[in-house]
């Protein structure tokens, strides 16, 4: 409404005001559509709409500012080629800068409108969030008091849930090890955690037992964590919270990824079909068995799917139980060993990437059967499994072939590294230094 609002005013001042000489009447329905599609859009990639909870009006308005200085630019560009290709006159690039107030003002102003009724809303208890407070001691009790101070955090407070199996308080509504079943009867949104300094090794039991894909985990942190700068936290009347597997890439970002990995895999699969022919019928004539190898593999949130590769062993390789295979495998056949090579066998999975199960760049999807020794051995292994799995990835291209499950967890640093610093930029430069293995035949 305020991006209509903008373009009304825009309209008046430069057609009906009769103040700016030398403009070409336009229509005033079909621009004012097409310019809302542009910002609705625009704005959705960088991220203006993706916040539930409530953010100060000086950092809801400075989003504002950033957001629409960036897409008057893009539009002033437009406008300076069509210019230039049309030779018309300069006015319309002094246009924009009116433009550009008009939106600040008019956007701005209706996003602290809109903060400000959310705000009066919370205050009454309308749009709260049913959350849990997981550690039921002094630490549990006093975030409950802010909470319950300050409605405008967004939260309502379902309970306790009791970090002592045994001894829990007469309030808690259960124990860690319920956690799941009380997330999943209550429709629990929110996960907060409060524990007190000595029960901090808990912390991983209680991260193993939340399903991520459905709430979002925040822990209130020590003072000394919080003075020193080991936690960086995002603090709102006071109370810091700090967000469990936190969203790394902005939402524009990885909508930008998934139409990347939409075109990259169209373009390979189109462009290579020749080729995939060949690799199919020599893969038939080789060794007897099917052409595609199929295996469950788990994606994002523990979610198993079938992964898509060129059968490059012989049948029933893995009759006996699930194995890693080695670079001088004598269960590779002599063509798989050649595609394996130039990670030809890969490419089916451009399937995946299509069905949304995969992108081009992550982790690489593990067997649920190794996925479970992981979990037991690794208790942040969680993190790696809490994104969509890739193709390639940092930790193929910096560590050998898997042969062991050291190789598996010499390969997590690389993985959470990957996870923790995940951009458009990172993905790029795998993507590049994935060709220059492929055509230095690196492969294994």
């Amino acid at each position: 409404m305020f991006v209509n609002i903008g373009w009304t005013l825009y309209y008046l001042i430069r057609i009906e005001s009769g103040w700016i000489p030398n403009t070409t009447p336009t229509s005033f329905a079909v621009p004012l559509l097409v310019v809302y599609a542009f910002w609705a859009l625009f704005f959705s990639f960088t991220g203006l709409y993706q916040y539930w909870f409530v953010r100060s009006r000086f950092d809801e308005f400075t989003s504002v500012v950033k957001a629409v200085s960036l897409g008057c630019f893009i539009l002033f560009f437009v406008i300076f080629l069509d210019d230039a290709i049309n030779d018309a006159k300069a006015i319309s690039r002094f246009l924009i800068l009116i433009y550009w107030i008009l939106m600040i003002i008019s956007v701005g102003s209706g996003r602290i409108i809109i903060r400000s009724i959310q705000m009066n809303m919370l205050e009454k208890g309308i749009g709260l969030r049913d959350t849990l407070i997981i550690g039921d001691g002094i630490r549990g009790r006093e975030l409950k008091h802010w909470i319950d101070k300050f409605p405008q955090l967004g939260y309502k407070v379902l309970g306790f849930v009791s970090s002592n199996e045994r001894k829990g308080s007469a309030d808690a509504i259960g124990s860690i090890s319920q956690l799941a079943q009380i997330v999943d009867k209550r429709n629990v949104s929110e996960v907060l955690i409060a524990l007190e300094a000595s029960e901090k090794d808990k912390l991983f039991d209680i991260l193993r037992s939340v399903p991520q894909s459905k709430v979002h985990l925040k822990i209130l942190p020590d003072t000394y964590e919080i003075v020193s700068g080991l936690a960086r936290t995002n603090q709102l009347y006071g109370v810091p919270l700090i967000e469990v597997m936190p969203e790394i890439m902005s939402h524009g970002a990885k909508l930008a990824k998934r139409a990347i990995d939409i075109f990259v895999s169209l373009f390979i699969l189109i462009m290579m079909l020749p080729l995939l022919l060949i690799i199919a019928l020599l893969i038939r004539i080789s060794s007897r068995g099917p052409v595609f190898y199929k295996q469950i593999r788990v994606g994002k949130n523990g979610a198993e799917f079938t992964m898509y590769k060129f059968r490059s062993m012989y049948k029933d390789a893995e009759e006996y139980g699930p194995e890693w295979a080695g670079e001088k495998d004598p269960r590779i056949t002599w063509i798989g060993r050649i595609i394996r090579k130039i990670y030809l066998d890969e490419v089916p999975q451009m399937i995946n990437v299509l069905n949304n199960e995969m992108s081009l760049v992550g982790p690489r999807p593990e067997r649920p059967y190794f996925v479970e020794i992981l979990k037991k051995d690794i208790p942040y292994y969680y993190k790696r499994i809490a994104i969509k799995p890739g193709i390639t990835g940092w930790a193929q291209i910096k560590h050998k072939y898997d042969e062991s499950l050291s190789d598996v967890k010499e390969k997590l640093k690389y993985d959470f590294y990957y996870i923790e610093n995940m951009s458009l930029k990172l993905d790029f430069k795998i993507m590049i230094n994935t060709i220059l293995v492929i055509l230095f035949m690196k492969g294994h």
